[in-house]
């Protein structure tokens, strides 16, 4: 890609990295993983992608009268010496993901991760099942080779025959494929009734595989605190997904036409 949207700000000397990338998703599980490891990490400034390729503004915003330039989303590149283990780590968090050209950024992505010296991609996202919000989330697992994925096995993540990983949080594994990176995306279960509420449990199950992987070293207690308090937002979530449910299944006798109580409870012919 173009040098004209590619922006690298910093030279480091990184020792064979590891890409993590991350876009909001369901769940925000992606989201809360990137932004925690950057805020409790040293992590610092490696450069960005202009947005102004990938992303075209509805409209502005207007301050006492005055119309201010466009906003766009960043899609911002850090950086991560880590003293901890034998590989360093880039990071890239993009603040949305674009209508159109989600390829072309894959690609860029991609382009940094080779400059650097880069081997394998990682992302997060949410994997949407029948759990209850009471249960401790379960992590999944999958890979861009049969032989990556038999890694997975040393962490006893669960494992599907077949799923969909919606976005740039699973585009970017494909993309990846074909360039011939290396890619894993790690997936934290999330209740199918609370799947827009941000969900920091699943976020906390995946980051305790994702540091081991990663070789670093985080505090995971804020992130717990985070998701205690989640939980009781789920709850919430859940009680009123209930409520719809009875009231949309539950017809007040009441409302009944008549001849309708006759019938109930004969055995049908």
């Amino acid at each position: 890609m173009s040098n004209d949207i590619i922006k690298i700000t910093a030279r480091p000397k990184l020792n064979t990295p590891n890409l993590l990338a991350a876009w909001p998703g369901i769940g925000n599980v992606a989201m809360i993983i990137a932004n925690y490891l950057k805020a409790k990490l040293g992590f610092k400034e490696l450069g960005y992608l202009e947005p102004s390729y990938f992303f075209d503004p509805s409209g502005v915003l207007v301050r006492d009268d005055v119309v201010e330039e466009p906003s766009f989303p960043q899609s911002d590149f850090y950086y991560l010496k880590n003293t901890g283990g034998s590989k360093d780590l880039i990071l890239f968090i993009g603040d949305d993901q674009p209508a159109s050209k989600g390829y072309d950024l894959a690609h860029c992505i991609l382009d940094v991760g080779k400059r650097f010296g880069v081997q394998r991609i990682y992302t997060c996202a949410a994997a949407i099942t029948r759990i209850h919000h009471t249960e401790p989330p379960k992590v999944w697992g999958v890979a861009t080779s049969h032989l990556l994925s038999r890694e997975l096995q040393e962490y006893k993540l669960e494992r599907s025959s077949n799923l969909q990983i919606a976005g740039l949080n699973g585009l970017l594994l494909g993309v990846a494929k074909e360039r011939e990176f290396d890619g894993l995306c790690l997936l934290g279960e999330v209740p199918v009734y609370a799947s827009r509420v941000p969900n920091p449990m699943a976020a906390l199950a995946v980051l305790k595989v994702l540091t081991n992987m990663l070789e670093i070293k985080v505090d995971f207690n804020e992130l717990a605190k985070m998701a205690v308090e989640a939980g009781e937002r789920i709850k919430q979530v859940a009680a009123q997904a209930m409520e719809e449910y009875i009231d949309y299944f539950t017809e007040p006798i009441w409302e009944r036409g008549e001849g309708e109580e006759e019938d109930e409870g004969q055995p049908e012919n």
